[in-house]
């Protein structure tokens, strides 16, 4: 039992070790983009990930993108069902109480009717699917982003969205299972539905800039501050955009294009 624990918070701890120490280092000195401190740094892990995506999670993800369209329906169905209670919780630290009780009904309709989110019955009924996090809840408050950081496997993010991510794994009902190689089996399947729905998306990213990492960074900072302001961000001005060419121009950021939030709305009601 205390092996089967300790190894259920490594990961958890691993996140929060890495945010500390990459808000400490950051304080060794600025990089070329205001926000990007770490760029050294955050560039080697970048080509890390890259490099793990291209030989590893994109060949997974191209023969799981094969399996039935209900298979994978249901497979994201069912995840995104697990999601829903803490996106509610979000919603109401936020002050969003309707959005916040939709994501109640939503989990309590496709756990019941939809036999545990297989099927989205709510959606079908009306009932709208969101996306929040912490870091969105953060943001919200008011809490700063802090320094960009590219975490290793999981991408883009910065050191107010790293802390969130560690509550948000904390939160995770799949993170909560016991026993180990159950719990790995579907983080493994979860991660691979995510990215076998960005199979389309990557190829547009390595082909429309001539510096893929400042296009993703660009990518993120847009994507996140649109979705802390639900569609509708202040306009600001981005210290890429001076470097950027027609060539790798950053386009405005699309909510489906996220792993994390297939299902984001563009505008709160």
């Amino acid at each position: 039992m205390t092996n089967s624990k300790a190894a259920s918070t490594a990961p958890l701890q691993g996140v929060a070790t890495l945010a500390v120490s990459l808000a400490l280092m950051a304080c060794a000195g600025p990089g070329g983009h205001p926000k990007d401190p770490l760029e050294p740094l955050n560039r080697a892990t970048f080509r890390f990930n890259d490099a793990a995506d291209q030989y590893v999670m994109r060949p997974v993800a191209q023969v799981y993108d094969q399996a039935p369209l209900p298979l994978k329906v249901g497979v994201g169905n069912f995840f995104g069902n697990i999601g829903d209670l803490w996106i509610g919780v979000n919603n109401l630290l936020q002050g969003k109480f309707v959005d916040g009780v939709s994501d109640g009904g939503r989990f309590l309709i496709n756990s019941t009717v939809g036999l545990l989110g297989v099927f989205d019955i709510a959606t079908e009924i009306g009932l709208e699917k969101h996306d929040e996090d912490l870091g969105q809840t953060l943001g919200v408050w008011g809490v700063g982003d802090g320094p960009y950081i590219v975490l290793p496997f999981l991408g883009s993010s910065n050191l107010r969205d790293s802390v969130g991510l560690y509550v948000d794994l904390s939160a995770d009902p799949v993170w909560q299972v016991k026993e180990v190689a159950t719990r790995n089996s579907l983080s493994g399947l979860r991660f691979t539905n995510r990215r076998a729905a960005l199979l389309g998306a990557d190829t547009t990213a390595d082909q429309a800039a001539l510096d893929k990492y400042g296009y993703m960074r660009s990518f993120y900072m847009q994507y996140r501050l649109n979705q802390i302001y639900d569609g509708q961000p202040p306009r600001m001005k981005d210290p890429d955009d001076d470097e950027a060419g027609a060539d790798d121009a950053v386009p405005s950021p699309v909510p489906a294009a996220s792993p994390a939030s297939p299902d984001k709305k563009e505008n709160q009601e």
